[in-house]
Protein backbone atom coordinates (compact mmCIF):
# COMPACT_ATOMS: atom_id res chain seq x y z
CA UNK A 1 0.00 0.00 0.00
CA UNK A 2 0.85 3.43 -0.82
CA UNK A 3 1.66 6.14 2.12
CA UNK A 4 0.33 9.15 2.79
CA UNK A 5 0.44 12.24 4.30
CA UNK A 6 -2.83 13.93 6.62
CA UNK A 7 -2.28 17.45 4.64
CA UNK A 8 -3.37 17.91 1.60
CA UNK A 9 -5.85 20.42 -0.47
CA UNK A 10 -8.25 19.65 -3.64
CA UNK A 11 -10.92 21.84 -5.30
CA UNK A 12 -13.79 20.89 -8.04
CA UNK A 13 -15.85 23.23 -9.44
CA UNK A 14 -18.49 23.16 -12.23
CA UNK A 15 -21.68 24.92 -13.68
CA UNK A 16 -24.93 23.44 -13.97
CA UNK A 17 -27.40 26.03 -15.82
CA UNK A 18 -27.47 29.62 -13.83
CA UNK A 19 -25.46 28.03 -10.58
CA UNK A 20 -21.57 27.99 -10.54
CA UNK A 21 -20.42 25.93 -7.53
CA UNK A 22 -16.81 24.97 -5.83
CA UNK A 23 -16.07 22.23 -3.75
CA UNK A 24 -13.02 22.17 -1.17
CA UNK A 25 -11.19 20.55 0.99
CA UNK A 26 -8.69 21.77 3.19
CA UNK A 27 -6.86 18.67 5.32
CA UNK A 28 -4.08 18.79 8.08
CA UNK A 29 -2.56 16.77 10.76
CA UNK A 30 -4.96 15.02 13.50
CA UNK A 31 -5.01 12.22 15.95
CA UNK A 32 -7.76 10.80 14.39
CA UNK A 33 -10.56 11.87 11.59
CA UNK A 34 -12.92 14.66 11.86
CA UNK A 35 -14.59 16.05 8.59
CA UNK A 36 -15.71 19.94 9.61
CA UNK A 37 -18.41 21.21 6.98
CA UNK A 38 -19.62 24.56 5.62
CA UNK A 39 -22.49 24.68 2.93
CA UNK A 40 -25.58 27.17 2.11
CA UNK A 41 -28.82 26.72 3.44
CA UNK A 42 -31.04 24.21 1.81
CA UNK A 43 -27.58 22.17 1.22
CA UNK A 44 -27.16 20.24 4.10
CA UNK A 45 -27.80 16.43 2.07
CA UNK A 46 -25.16 17.59 -0.35
CA UNK A 47 -22.37 18.16 2.57
CA UNK A 48 -23.64 14.76 4.21
CA UNK A 49 -22.95 13.09 1.07
CA UNK A 50 -19.31 14.79 0.84
CA UNK A 51 -18.81 14.23 4.49
CA UNK A 52 -19.52 10.69 3.92
CA UNK A 53 -17.43 10.42 1.10
CA UNK A 54 -13.80 11.30 3.60
CA UNK A 55 -15.21 9.44 6.13
CA UNK A 56 -15.05 6.14 4.16
CA UNK A 57 -12.13 7.12 2.44
CA UNK A 58 -9.51 8.54 4.64
CA UNK A 59 -8.36 7.31 8.24
CA UNK A 60 -6.49 10.22 9.98
CA UNK A 61 -6.67 13.92 9.90
CA UNK A 62 -8.92 17.40 10.59
CA UNK A 63 -10.67 18.35 7.34
CA UNK A 64 -12.43 21.40 6.62
CA UNK A 65 -14.65 21.32 3.84
CA UNK A 66 -16.90 23.69 2.15
CA UNK A 67 -19.45 24.73 -0.80
CA UNK A 68 -19.80 27.80 -2.26
CA UNK A 69 -22.84 28.56 -4.85
CA UNK A 70 -22.91 31.60 -7.21
CA UNK A 71 -24.99 33.09 -9.91
CA UNK A 72 -23.26 35.47 -11.48
CA UNK A 73 -25.31 36.21 -14.58
CA UNK A 74 -29.15 36.38 -12.89
CA UNK A 75 -29.84 38.72 -9.77
CA UNK A 76 -32.01 37.44 -7.07
CA UNK A 77 -35.78 38.24 -7.00
CA UNK A 78 -35.99 39.15 -3.41
CA UNK A 79 -39.86 38.44 -1.94
CA UNK A 80 -41.33 39.02 1.44
CA UNK A 81 -43.30 36.70 3.14
CA UNK A 82 -46.17 39.05 4.55
CA UNK A 83 -48.00 36.63 6.31
CA UNK A 84 -45.30 35.80 8.30
CA UNK A 85 -44.32 38.94 8.65
CA UNK A 86 -48.09 40.16 9.98
CA UNK A 87 -47.74 36.92 12.52
CA UNK A 88 -44.62 38.55 13.95
CA UNK A 89 -46.08 42.28 14.20
CA UNK A 90 -49.03 41.11 15.45
CA UNK A 91 -47.34 38.89 18.05
CA UNK A 92 -44.81 41.72 19.21
CA UNK A 93 -47.80 44.03 19.75
CA UNK A 94 -49.49 41.44 21.62
CA UNK A 95 -45.82 40.98 24.09
CA UNK A 96 -46.11 43.67 26.90
CA UNK A 97 -42.74 46.00 26.77
CA UNK A 98 -40.77 46.82 30.14
CA UNK A 99 -39.95 50.36 30.87
CA UNK A 100 -37.06 51.60 28.29
CA UNK A 101 -37.34 48.69 25.58
CA UNK A 102 -38.18 50.27 22.31
CA UNK A 103 -41.11 48.39 20.36
CA UNK A 104 -39.94 46.51 17.09
CA UNK A 105 -39.30 48.08 13.88
CA UNK A 106 -39.79 46.97 10.31
CA UNK A 107 -36.06 46.84 9.38
CA UNK A 108 -35.74 44.42 12.84
CA UNK A 109 -38.79 42.26 11.56
CA UNK A 110 -37.13 42.04 8.19
CA UNK A 111 -34.16 40.89 9.50
CA UNK A 112 -35.90 38.10 11.15
CA UNK A 113 -34.81 34.58 8.81
CA UNK A 114 -37.76 33.57 6.89
CA UNK A 115 -39.50 37.05 6.26
CA UNK A 116 -37.24 38.20 3.27
CA UNK A 117 -36.44 35.34 0.94
CA UNK A 118 -35.26 34.68 -2.88
CA UNK A 119 -36.77 33.11 -5.23
CA UNK A 120 -35.58 30.05 -7.03
CA UNK A 121 -34.31 30.55 -10.73
CA UNK A 122 -37.37 28.61 -12.43
CA UNK A 123 -34.41 27.81 -15.08
CA UNK A 124 -32.56 25.58 -11.98
CA UNK A 125 -32.74 21.70 -12.32
CA UNK A 126 -32.09 21.16 -8.61
CA UNK A 127 -31.84 16.95 -9.50
CA UNK A 128 -28.97 17.91 -11.59
CA UNK A 129 -27.55 20.10 -8.99
CA UNK A 130 -27.57 17.59 -6.87
CA UNK A 131 -25.92 15.17 -9.46
CA UNK A 132 -23.29 17.46 -10.31
CA UNK A 133 -22.73 18.42 -6.76
CA UNK A 134 -22.34 14.34 -6.30
CA UNK A 135 -19.72 13.98 -9.34
CA UNK A 136 -18.17 16.92 -7.77
CA UNK A 137 -17.31 15.23 -4.70
CA UNK A 138 -15.70 11.98 -5.93
CA UNK A 139 -13.21 14.11 -8.27
CA UNK A 140 -12.91 16.28 -4.82
CA UNK A 141 -11.91 12.99 -3.09
CA UNK A 142 -9.84 11.83 -5.57
CA UNK A 143 -7.99 14.73 -5.67
CA UNK A 144 -7.86 15.04 -2.19
CA UNK A 145 -6.36 11.71 -1.87
CA UNK A 146 -3.70 11.98 -4.60
CA UNK A 147 -2.58 15.17 -3.20
CA UNK A 148 -1.61 13.21 0.22
CA UNK A 149 -0.13 10.40 -1.53
CA UNK A 150 1.80 12.67 -3.33
CA UNK A 151 2.88 14.38 0.21
CA UNK A 152 3.21 11.04 1.16
CA UNK A 153 6.30 10.05 -0.83
CA UNK A 154 8.07 12.36 0.21
CA UNK A 155 7.48 11.61 3.55
CA UNK A 156 8.31 8.36 2.80
CA UNK A 157 12.01 9.20 1.13
CA UNK A 158 13.00 11.05 4.65
CA UNK A 159 11.40 9.12 6.76
CA UNK A 160 13.96 6.10 4.71
CA UNK A 161 16.82 8.46 5.15
CA UNK A 162 16.54 9.03 8.85
CA UNK A 163 16.07 4.79 9.43
CA UNK A 164 19.29 4.35 8.02
CA UNK A 165 20.82 7.37 9.61
CA UNK A 166 20.02 6.11 12.54
CA UNK A 167 20.78 2.00 11.89
CA UNK A 168 24.51 3.56 11.14
CA UNK A 169 24.55 5.47 14.31
CA UNK A 170 23.34 1.96 16.33
CA UNK A 171 26.01 0.08 14.25
CA UNK A 172 28.42 2.91 15.44
CA UNK A 173 27.64 2.10 18.97
CA UNK A 174 28.41 -1.51 18.61
CA UNK A 175 31.50 -0.76 16.99
CA UNK A 176 32.82 2.00 19.49
CA UNK A 177 35.64 1.12 20.84
CA UNK A 178 34.58 2.22 24.34
CA UNK A 179 31.80 -0.14 24.92
CA UNK A 180 34.64 -3.41 24.75
CA UNK A 181 34.91 -6.09 27.40
CA UNK A 182 38.81 -4.72 27.47
CA UNK A 183 38.15 -1.04 27.53
CA UNK A 184 35.42 -1.16 29.82
CA UNK A 185 37.39 -3.51 32.48
CA UNK A 186 40.76 -0.81 32.06
CA UNK A 187 37.76 1.66 33.15
CA UNK A 188 37.18 0.00 36.25
CA UNK A 189 40.05 -1.42 37.17
CA UNK A 190 41.83 1.89 37.36
CA UNK A 191 38.88 3.57 39.28
CA UNK A 192 39.13 0.65 41.72
CA UNK A 193 42.45 0.88 42.25
CA UNK A 194 42.02 4.33 42.90
CA UNK A 195 40.19 3.65 45.68
CA UNK A 196 42.38 1.18 47.04
CA UNK A 197 45.12 3.37 47.08
CA UNK A 198 43.19 5.76 49.52
CA UNK A 199 42.77 2.84 52.25
CA UNK A 200 39.29 2.99 53.08
CA UNK A 201 37.39 0.95 51.11
CA UNK A 202 37.30 -3.11 51.15
CA UNK A 203 39.04 -4.44 47.69
CA UNK A 204 36.12 -7.48 48.02
CA UNK A 205 33.23 -5.09 48.46
CA UNK A 206 34.84 -2.58 45.97
CA UNK A 207 35.38 -5.58 43.22
CA UNK A 208 31.72 -6.73 43.96
CA UNK A 209 30.42 -2.75 43.13
CA UNK A 210 33.05 -3.14 39.91
CA UNK A 211 30.89 -6.44 38.58
CA UNK A 212 27.78 -4.27 39.63
CA UNK A 213 29.07 -1.38 37.44
CA UNK A 214 29.86 -3.41 34.60
CA UNK A 215 26.91 -4.84 34.03
CA UNK A 216 24.90 -1.43 34.64
CA UNK A 217 27.23 0.05 31.80
CA UNK A 218 26.32 -2.59 29.42
CA UNK A 219 24.13 -1.28 26.52
CA UNK A 220 24.09 -4.01 24.85
CA UNK A 221 20.19 -4.42 25.38
CA UNK A 222 19.56 -1.17 24.19
CA UNK A 223 21.70 -1.82 20.97
CA UNK A 224 19.28 -5.09 20.20
CA UNK A 225 16.31 -3.17 21.01
CA UNK A 226 17.09 -0.27 18.86
CA UNK A 227 17.66 -2.81 16.06
CA UNK A 228 14.26 -4.22 16.49
CA UNK A 229 12.38 -1.29 16.60
CA UNK A 230 14.42 0.55 13.28
CA UNK A 231 13.18 -3.26 11.78
CA UNK A 232 9.58 -2.57 12.70
CA UNK A 233 9.49 0.85 11.29
CA UNK A 234 10.84 -0.13 7.51
CA UNK A 235 8.42 -2.95 7.50
CA UNK A 236 5.73 -0.66 8.29
CA UNK A 237 7.04 1.54 5.82
CA UNK A 238 7.26 -1.54 3.12
CA UNK A 239 3.18 -2.50 3.88
CA UNK A 240 2.25 1.49 3.39
CA UNK A 241 -1.54 2.59 4.74
CA UNK A 242 -2.65 4.22 7.35
CA UNK A 243 0.86 3.53 9.66
CA UNK A 244 1.32 6.98 11.54
CA UNK A 245 -0.09 5.84 14.88
CA UNK A 246 2.61 2.85 15.04
CA UNK A 247 5.24 4.80 13.29
CA UNK A 248 4.61 7.32 16.27
CA UNK A 249 4.95 4.85 18.61
CA UNK A 250 7.99 3.47 17.69
CA UNK A 251 9.61 7.02 17.44
CA UNK A 252 8.53 6.93 21.21
CA UNK A 253 10.70 3.81 21.82
CA UNK A 254 13.64 4.76 19.59
CA UNK A 255 13.72 7.67 21.82
CA UNK A 256 13.90 5.96 25.20
CA UNK A 257 16.86 3.86 24.11
CA UNK A 258 18.66 6.89 22.91
CA UNK A 259 17.66 8.16 26.13
CA UNK A 260 19.27 4.75 28.14
CA UNK A 261 22.38 4.82 25.35
CA UNK A 262 23.48 8.08 27.00
CA UNK A 263 22.81 7.65 30.63
CA UNK A 264 25.29 4.50 30.65
CA UNK A 265 27.70 5.61 28.15
CA UNK A 266 30.68 5.70 29.93
CA UNK A 267 32.70 7.18 27.47
CA UNK A 268 32.87 10.66 25.30
CA UNK A 269 32.65 8.85 22.15
CA UNK A 270 29.25 6.72 22.85
CA UNK A 271 28.03 9.78 24.45
CA UNK A 272 28.36 11.76 21.44
CA UNK A 273 26.65 8.75 19.25
CA UNK A 274 24.00 8.31 21.35
CA UNK A 275 23.16 12.13 21.15
CA UNK A 276 23.60 12.18 17.49
CA UNK A 277 20.98 9.33 17.59
CA UNK A 278 18.57 11.44 20.27
CA UNK A 279 18.89 14.11 17.33
CA UNK A 280 17.83 11.67 14.74
CA UNK A 281 15.03 10.45 16.65
CA UNK A 282 13.79 14.00 17.41
CA UNK A 283 13.90 14.73 13.60
CA UNK A 284 11.81 11.22 12.98
CA UNK A 285 9.25 11.85 15.57
CA UNK A 286 8.27 14.94 13.24
CA UNK A 287 7.97 13.54 10.31
CA UNK A 288 6.20 10.78 11.47
CA UNK A 289 3.11 13.44 12.82
CA UNK A 290 2.47 14.02 9.30
CA UNK A 291 1.64 9.97 8.29
CA UNK A 292 -1.95 9.19 8.19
Amino acid sequence: MILSSMTGFARATGTTGPVQWAWEVRAVNGRGLEVRLRVPNGYDAAGEVARTALQKTLARGQCQLSLTLSRPDTAPRIRINEALLADLAAAVARVPLPEGVAPATLDGLLGLRGVVEADEDASLDADALARDLADGVVRLVTDLVEARRAEGRQLKAIIEGQLAEMARLTRAAEACPARQPEAVRARLAATVSTLIAIGTLDPDRLHQEAVLLAAKADVREELDRLGAHLASAADLLGQGGPIGRKLDFLAQELGREANTLCAKAGDITLSRIGLDLKAVVEQFREQVQNVE
